[in-house]
């Protein structure tokens, strides 16, 4: 038989003691940290397993981070949005009274310049290094200097001068809004300037309650209307309607009244002693009438149409010119370019819808568009408007300024309160809205899968401590144990043995 000799027992009695400490430091490790083991290698086939729900968690923190910071940039164009919105309110309940000042503009329209210079400071909101109205072009702002938008800059043109010219182009050298009247016998023609151009009145329509009249619809190149009164004379209360098309969309209608009174009074025309005479005094008030309306209706229209020249650009469309000088005769519109006009906005300006300009992924499979530009047309009606009416002057001893700041006031509240169908600021807010709703769920849902993922990872690599506790109680009575046999073995002698 085999002898196992006293120092082979005692290498077996240090190796059983070393491994016993060895596993009380593991135990006691997993007791401070709570894990199973300091490496994959110690969770055995599970190792794989940890890694991907790990790298789920990791995933987790970056989308949580992407909605904290796009929550923020949401949280400040929702706040300029609303903004935007109050200042069209105040704009638009400041345009009641016609009460100039020395430099020609009332109290109100000065208000509104303040109102615009903080219309373009809001555009070029910014949060962190990223400007919200910019579309792509995040570390540009969305708009230039205040300044240099309305009044240029070095031989750059600013919205006053395009505003200037374009007024010039639809009133004309006469100042009936580029439209000739003539009179042959007992009819009198209505004509356009010029085929296609842009500017002024456009003829829509010519009818009349004059017995035995001929009233003839615009036809031609071009185009050229006229009434008849070769066919008898009117009697008193005849009237005779001719309707324009303004520059800016809108349309206007002059009823001109026959009348026995000699001199007619406003919108009325003489019956004459013949029906050549008749129609040289329709001709006559329809002058006069022409003229007071291109100075009334016709001016703000064009104050209108100018700004959308001046605003409305994109990728495809720079602002827009009269092509000119001399710009009263003027027939048509050019392409500004960057050496004689300021483009407004320095965002960029692409033609694919504005929200797509800035995408953020919010959870493994969604993601939110909250991009914006402030060309997009709910912005842009506000800042037309208020350009407009900021910009617009009237003269004390005009006897048709109350009439043209009326006319004003109409159409700057119309574009201030948004036509329906067309887009308004709040309903990029709304559209903000639904991204910032999506992103909450989805943060809603990441906070779920977080713990989720949490529990199935502890259940992996965590340890029960109160186990643990035990197995470390256990392994120390038995380690002392051991110790002190080992002790006492090393301290017999062969004397102590006999």
């Amino acid at each position: 038989m085999s002898v196992t000799t006293i120092g082979g027992r005692s290498m077996l009695s240090l190796q059983f003691l070393t491994s016993m400490r060895s596993q009380l430091d593991d135990l006691q490790r997993q007791l401070g940290t709570g894990k199973k083991s300091k490496d994959y290698a110690g969770l055995g086939l599970d190792r794989g397993l940890t890694v991907a729900l790990r790298s789920q968690l990791a995933a987790l923190s970056g989308f949580k981070d992407t909605v904290a910071n796009v929550g923020v940039r949401l949280e400040a164009a929702q706040s300029t949005l609303t903004r935007m919105a109050a200042l069209a309110r105040e704009v638009k309940s400041a345009t009641f009274s016609f009460d100039l000042s020395g430099s020609g503009q009332t109290v109100d329209q000065t208000v509104a310049v303040s109102s615009l210079d903080e219309l373009f400071a809001l555009l070029n909101t910014r949060v962190g290094d990223r400007y919200l109205f910019s579309g792509r072009a995040t570390d540009t702002p969305a708009a230039a200097a205040a300044a240099d938008i309305l009044n240029g800059v070095d031989t750059r043109a600013g919205f006053k001068q395009v505003m200037a010219e374009r007024l010039q182009a639809d009133l004309g050298a006469d100042g009936l809004g580029r439209l000739v009247t003539s009179r042959t016998g007992a009819t009198v023609s209505i004509a356009e300037d010029a085929a296609g151009s842009p500017f002024g009145f456009k003829l829509a329509s010519i009818t009349t309650t004059v017995s035995g009249a001929t009233a003839n619809a615009p036809a031609g190149s071009p185009p050229v209307e006229s009434i008849s009164f070769a066919g008898s004379s009117p009697a008193a209360g005849d009237t005779v309607t001719v309707r324009l098309s303004l520059p800016d969309g809108t349309s206007e209608t002059l009823t001109l009244t026959a009348t026995t009174t000699m001199p007619a009074g406003a919108n009325q025309f003489s019956i004459g002693a013949t029906n050549g005479a008749t129609a040289l005094n329709f001709r006559n008030a329809l002058d006069t009438a022409i003229g007071t309306l291109a100075q009334t209706a016709l001016r703000a229209a064009s104050g209108m149409a100018a700004a959308q020249d001046f605003f409305d650009v994109d990728a495809n469309r720079p602002p827009q010119r009269v092509a000119g000088p001399p710009f009263d005769t003027a027939t048509a519109l050019v392409d500004g370019t960057s050496s004689d006009t300021v483009t407004w906005y320095t965002g960029e300006a692409g033609t694919d819808p504005a929200r797509t300009t800035a995408v953020a992924r919010v959870d493994p499979s969604m993601s939110i568009a909250y991009g914006a530009r402030a060309t997009e047309q709910g912005i842009r009606s506000i800042v037309q408007a208020v350009a407009v009416f900021a910009m617009s002057t009237f003269s004390a001893a005009d006897p048709n300024g109350s009439e043209a700041y009326a006319a004003l006031q109409q159409r700057v509240n119309t574009a201030l309160s948004g036509p329906p169908g067309q887009q308004k600021v709040m309903d990029i807010a709304a559209e903000l809205g639904g991204a910032q709703a999506t992103m909450g769920a989805a943060r809603e849902r990441n906070i779920q899968s977080e713990a989720t993922l949490m529990d199935l990872l502890q259940g992996i690599e965590g340890v029960q401590l109160e186990e643990v506790g035990a197995q470390i109680l256990a392994l120390q009575t038995n380690l002392e144990a051991s110790l002190q046999t080992t002790a006492l073995l090393y301290r017999t002698t062969l004397l102590d043995y006999l």
